[in-house]
């Protein structure tokens, strides 16, 4: 079992940078394969980007390939995920939850974290 819990969010400035971490104190952590989703206001929970357990394969949200990367350090117990060129509709509460294997669906997750608020002004 994994306690995720998400840090790194905060409010920027669009065409920013911000790194998010999602850590765990387990010591299975480095079993599972790790997503970030985000939920905005009045909006559905969207998948943003996981990582498979060893780190060797990524998916992403289309539109956001090329501005995130997903990136783990299981030395560390720590997934991150780092958002640059940063729009306003990415502003959300992102989370962090695991897998037992790479996944794109919510449903495929669970033991997510309490959420870290992003927020992009324009």
């Amino acid at each position: 079992q994994v306690q995720l819990v998400e840090s790194g969010g905060g409010l920027v400035q669009a065409g920013g940078s911000l790194r998010l971490s999602c850590a765990d104190s387990g010591r299975t952590f480095s079993s599972y394969a790790i997503g970030w989703f985000r939920q905005a206001p009045g909006k559905e929970r969207e998948f943003v980007a996981s990582v498979s357990w060893n780190g060797d394969k990524t998916l992403y949200l289309d539109s956001d390939k090329g501005r995130f990367t997903i990136s783990r350090d299981n030395a560390k117990n720590r997934v991150y995920l780092q958002m640059n060129s940063l729009k306003p509709e990415d502003t959300a509460v992102y989370y962090c939850a695991a897998a037992n294997f790479l996944d794109r669906d919510a449903s495929s997750f669970g033991s997510w974290g309490p959420g870290t608020q992003v927020t992009v002004s324009s």
